[in-house]
């Protein structure tokens, strides 16, 4: 049975076939022939998009930030593509699905958050400092605004150290699905998608990531458009789907009702066990956490300017709600679906994984040739989030710690050593996926997430918004927020304390503060390390004049710039 505390009461199957009832599935199965074929042209498509990526790759400031002249559509529905996988879709979704609509908090504070105010407020700033500095990377901008080569090493670190985690969480996404549909073993579909989503982001660099991620996007809005549309016509209507849905609250599993559970259309009990991991280790951890994510604020450093920016906005809110929107309001009604079909709720009926429900759900309930499509949208989710996840660690090894890092920024081998970097990850990432247990893709995601808050947050905002901001206040910021994070990690949240075990085997207990037991990292090394980063930099020698002067230029003032500082000249 599902421990909502941890996430990973299930144990991952060998395949996923093996906890579900037969019965589920269409009857006839897929047709294969038509979905090789669909399966086909999308791949030829992909194929062709970063063939073109890698043509128009004539430099490392095309293979970092593809030459700093992406368009407002491209960038809004790259960003989105990228922040929506498999993860949102499956993970979450299957989370919702147990849960209840109260995860669409997350959807409008991702809106909020990772769209308004980080186009709005944060995107201007970073897009024209990133130009200023030459910096081509999140550490490497943090590096250069804090004049630190040893602070971009550390932020290279921690992204190679703890991105694989969310990366492997969106393989598991992809691999599950496509072991569901095609009748695949789990482990070959895992190769066999790494190998495709590598293949292209290894030769053609950014540009051919932000073309592939374009095209994804369109896919994926597409099935997500048709997916809570069919959802409702399956099960009656708007009204009848949700009132059915509404009337069901007295079957909520026994276990989730004693730590808070009130029904699928209602929050849980304020201050419950499910409160506290629903608000803040889904809603805050992942909702604030999309602004702090390496891999997309990178993106604004990408774009020719501030209007790109505002225009993104306008593409990039409808996208979200769809994507993540749609996959928390189909993940609670799917309930309904396999109470009429099997006479359990949907958790049950999958066999407690939380991870299988949106890929059952999809195979057994909806029309063949939605399955069809919907498959090359769950592709297209995490090959988009996936190629800049492989980016972003390839270039965290290979250009932060390696180049910039070890070399001192002597060495002009940059997509070199970034094409090892993502090789490297890749291979990380897929052993993690290989043996990470069941219904943990919402997990590893939250974890990641809340990490990069505590960690980046503070110093990113302080970098931005704050002159007296110094290095020592982002360096004191930086190792507060991960270590605290870390400690409550192993120490107190019981999700994680009682499957890592070392507090059980240091002082015999699962967890030091039971009252703050299923209270978020998030909600604790943040804080922190907004208070260490103030009361550090106030402490520390103020950074130079001249250099607060030049980077806090108005728009008009700045000259925007392409290159990568000391590589402009090095073939792709």
């Amino acid at each position: 049975m599902f421990d909502s505390s941890s996430f990973t009461s299930v144990a991952a199957a060998s395949s996923v076939n093996d906890i579900i009832p037969p019965d589920l599935f269409h009857s006839t199965g897929i047709n294969m022939p038509a979905l090789l074929f669909l399966i086909a042209i999308y791949l030829a498509a992909t194929i062709a998009l970063a063939w073109y990526g890698y043509r128009k790759t004539k430099n490392a400031a095309d293979y970092m930030v593809a030459g700093r002249k992406t368009n407002s559509l491209v960038m809004a529905i790259s960003y989105g593509a990228t922040f929506i996988s498999t993860s949102a879709i499956i993970g979450f979704g299957g989370v919702a699905a147990a849960y209840g609509m109260g995860m669409l908090w997350l959807a409008f504070l991702n809106i909020l958050v990772g769209i308004i105010i980080a186009f709005l407020v944060f995107g201007p700033i970073m897009r024209r400092m990133g130009q200023f500095l030459h910096a081509s990377t999140f550490p490497e901008f943090i590096g250069k605004r804090f004049e630190s080569r040893g602070l971009q090493s550390w932020l290279g670190i921690f992204i190679a150290v703890t991105m694989p985690l969310y990366a492997a969480s969106v393989l598991i996404g992809s691999a599950r699905f496509i072991e569901t549909t095609l009748g695949l073993d789990y482990k070959a579909a895992l190769i066999i998608f790494t190998i495709l989503v590598a293949a292209y982001v290894i030769v053609g660099g950014m540009i051919s990531v932000l073309y592939t991620d374009a095209f994804q996007g369109i896919i994926m809005f597409v099935g997500m458009f048709l997916l809570l549309v069919l959802t409702y016509v399956k099960l009656g209507g708007v009204i009848e789907a949700h009132t059915a849905l509404s009337n069901m609250a007295s079957l909520v599993p026994a276990n989730l009702v004693a730590i808070g559970h009130q029904g699928w259309t209602s929050m849980p009990v304020f201050g419950s066990q499910l409160w506290w991991t629903m608000v803040s280790s889904l809603i805050l951890g992942v909702g604030i956490g999309i602004i702090a994510q390496p891999q997309l604020a990178v993106r604004f450093m990408m774009v020719k300017d501030k209007k790109t920016l505002k225009r993104a906005v306008l593409a990039g809110g409808p996208f979200i709600f769809m994507m993540a929107g749609v996959a928390y309001i189909v993940g609670p009604l799917s309930n309904v679906f396999f109470y009429n079909t099997t006479g359990k709720v949907a958790i049950d009926a999958v066999g407690g994984n939380l991870d299988a429900i949106i890929p059952v759900y999809i195979n057994s309930a909806l029309p063949e040739i939605f399955v069809l499509i919907f498959m090359l949208s769950l592709l297209s989710a995490a090959m988009s989030t996936a190629g800049s996840q492989f980016h972003t660690m390839g270039t965290a090894v290979g250009y932060d710690l390696v180049r910039n890092g070890i070399f001192k920024g002597k060495s002009v081998h940059t997509i070199l050593f970034t094409r090892i970097g993502i090789i490297v990850t890749i291979i990380v990432a897929v052993i993690l996926a290989f043996y990470l247990p069941g219904s943990i893709i919402a997990r590893a995601t939250a974890i990641f997430m809340g990490m990069c808050t505590a960690a980046f947050l503070p110093m990113y905002a302080g970098a931005l918004f704050w002159k007296r901001m110094t290095k020592a206040g982002a360096y004191a910021s930086f190792a507060v927020g991960f270590l605290a994070s870390i400690l409550w990690y192993v120490f107190v949240h019981v999700a994680e304390s009682g499957p890592i075990g070392i507090c059980e085997a240091l002082f015999g207990v699962s967890t030091l503060i039971p009252s703050m037991a299923y209270v978020d990292p998030i909600l604790i090394a943040t804080p922190l390390s907004i208070i260490v980063a103030i009361v550090v930099s106030l402490m520390t020698k103020p950074p130079s004049q001249k250099m607060v002067d030049d980077l806090f230029k108005k728009e008009e003032e700045t000259t925007a710039t392409t290159t990568v500082d000391g590589v402009v000249a090095e073939s792709a």
